[in-house]
């Protein structure tokens, strides 16, 4: 099965789709590909532009998955104390109706939970995502660590990694953000991603994985 895993991260959703499919990701930060390559040494991994990459490729793939930028649409824009007010990301939106329209394959675009009332429905709520897709998802409960949110010190962001199953040394600050667990709580768990590749198989057009 060929697999276009985009704004990729870390691959905390793609940790455990096992070997048997060919994968490619895009992931725009070099430190954060780098993390994604070793831990999935056969995927191809492009340093680049995840927005044209699926305009321009997305017929060579049987699923598309996107999980485009979470900080402007995250619930922190207002829980924070800081003045952080923005306008959100369009990408959101622009990936979901482009797919909808323009993609035959089978797609799903997953984000955090806005501090708005969505624009479009999600197809499903699990947890802090929400997922779009054009196929039937039913949620399963995957329970965050203590922590989640907060946790920023060194001892705190080795449990998240072990939580994901994801190793690296040091920290990776995700943009001007300085918070080092930042970008694994951008990680979708492995768990979903599993069953969420598994869903998208559900309807005959591929075989479940065991």
């Amino acid at each position: 099965m060929k697999i276009l895993n985009t704004h990729a991260g870390l691959g905390g959703n793609r940790k455990k789709w096992g070997p048997g499919h060919e994968v490619t990701a895009i992931e725009m930060d070099p430190k954060i590909a780098a993390v994604y390559q070793k831990e999935n040494p056969n995927d191809k991994v492009i340093i680049g532009d995840a927005m044209e990459y699926v305009k321009k490729h997305r017929n060579e793939y049987d699923l598309v998955w996107c999980s485009p930028p979470c900080q402007k649409h995250g619930r922190m824009m207002k829980a924070t104390r800081h003045d952080v007010a923005d306008y959100f990301d369009p990408t959101l939106y622009q990936l979901i109706i482009f797919l909808t329209h323009f993609y035959k394959g089978k797609w799903v675009v997953e984000n955090v939970k806005p501090y708005y009332t969505p624009l479009i429905k999600p197809t499903c709520v699990m947890g802090r995502h929400y997922f779009w897709a054009n196929f039937e998802i039913q949620p399963i409960n995957v329970p965050n660590i203590k922590g989640f949110i907060t946790n920023s010190t060194a001892n705190e962001t080795q449990k998240m990694k072990d939580w994901l199953g994801i190793q690296y040394e040091g920290n990776i600050y995700y943009g001007k953000n300085h918070c080092p667990g930042q970008v694994l709580r951008n990680c979708v768990h492995p768990d979903v991603g599993l069953h969420i590749l598994n869903e998208s198989m559900r309807e005959g057009l591929f075989n479940k994985l065991t």
